[in-house]
């Protein structure tokens, strides 16, 4: 059980780590309290394997231009690393040895695609979404631990809909099969959902987005039917209205929630309790995500927990830990 929802009136607050890296970080990846990845701007990549009283912080070789916007991570040794940018750009990379080599498992073969998160239900089958390419979002497969990539039939999107490569959350998996991505648009956010391993998926309005740059940016659920999306526009990232919906049935349907502004990045802390991160600060909910109370005004891109640790990460290389009193 989390120390976090024992003490409704416990105060929160982010306490800094020494990251030795000036780089953008948005990847980010708890595997467990003492075992922690994150990644971002100038191919870097960074880990602790003590709980934050040390970080190793490295660039991959070769890939010192490329922006790694998600790090997914099953140990302190094993790791995958995916970069964001246009076409080939967009890649994917894995280490076995703690970062020591890089191995490029996959580039985009698309010359206008953009990668924006990578997603694993085990260690070796991963679901992969990019930016709509002639009208369709890219989807690929792995089932065999990125060595091979499948492309599956992929849903159509709307005019200018497209996902948000903000924390590496607006794709997630859950159980063997199962798998939710979140866009926006002007349209408005739609949800994807998957119960095939990605090969078919099915497609639910909500009640955020309505402009280019506003949707929802990270999706988290505690289960197959129980879910929050946080999101909003970043070019107005102090409007409070459709920045948060919650769902109770598996994404079908979305309730508006009382946020706080532009939010990128939200996770799970315990039940019915979630925290949320953005360019204009820090919340936390223990509603189940229906209202949130503002905590730090500290500008971060990405969170992430595990086992009670929960960790952030934003511009400049700031990497944080969450501390309750």
């Amino acid at each position: 059980m989390l120390l976090f929802q024992l003490a409704a009136i416990a105060a929160l607050s982010w306490n800094a780590q020494v990251s030795n890296t000036t780089a953008s970080l948005r990847g980010l990846c708890v595997v467990s309290p003492k075992v922690v990845w994150a990644s971002g701007t100038k191919g870097t990549f960074m880990r602790t394997t003590d709980g934050g009283e040390h970080w190793q912080s490295g660039s991959v070789a070769g890939a010192e231009a490329l922006d790694f916007r998600d790090v997914e991570a099953f140990d302190a040794d094993n790791a995958y690393l995916l970069a964001s940018g246009e076409g080939a750009s967009s890649r994917v990379y894995k280490t076995t040895d703690a970062g020591a080599h890089w191995e490029l498992l996959f580039a985009n073969p698309d010359a206008k695609g953009f990668f924006d998160d990578l997603s694993f239900w085990d260690a070796k089958h991963a679901v992969l979404l990019g930016d709509p390419v002639n009208g369709q979002f890219t989807i690929f497969t792995t089932a065999d631990a990125g060595k091979t990539w499948q492309r599956q039939r992929a849903p159509a999107a709307l005019e200018d809909e497209g996902a948000f490569a903000a924390s590496g959350t607006s794709l997630v998996t859950k159980g063997k099969k199962q798998a939710w991505f979140a866009t926006g648009g002007p349209g408005g956010a739609r949800v994807f959902q998957t119960q095939d391993g990605g090969k078919t998926w099915r497609v639910y309005t909500t009640p955020l987005g309505g402009a280019k740059t506003a949707g929802i940016f990270s999706l988290v659920f505690t289960d197959g039917k129980h879910g929050v999306a946080a999101g909003g526009d970043y070019k107005n990232d102090k409007a409070a209205e459709h920045t948060v919906a919650v769902t109770r049935d598996g994404g079908k349907t979305w309730q508006a929630a009382v946020g706080l502004g532009y939010r990128s990045g939200v996770a799970v802390i315990g039940k019915n309790t979630f925290i949320s991160v953005g360019t204009k600060g820090s919340d936390v909910s223990r509603d189940g995500g229906v209202s949130w109370t503002h905590f730090s005004d500290m500008n971060l891109n990405a969170v992430a927990s595990r086992a009670g640790a929960v960790w952030a990460a934003g511009p400049k290389g700031v990497i944080v830990k969450l501390e309750s009193r």
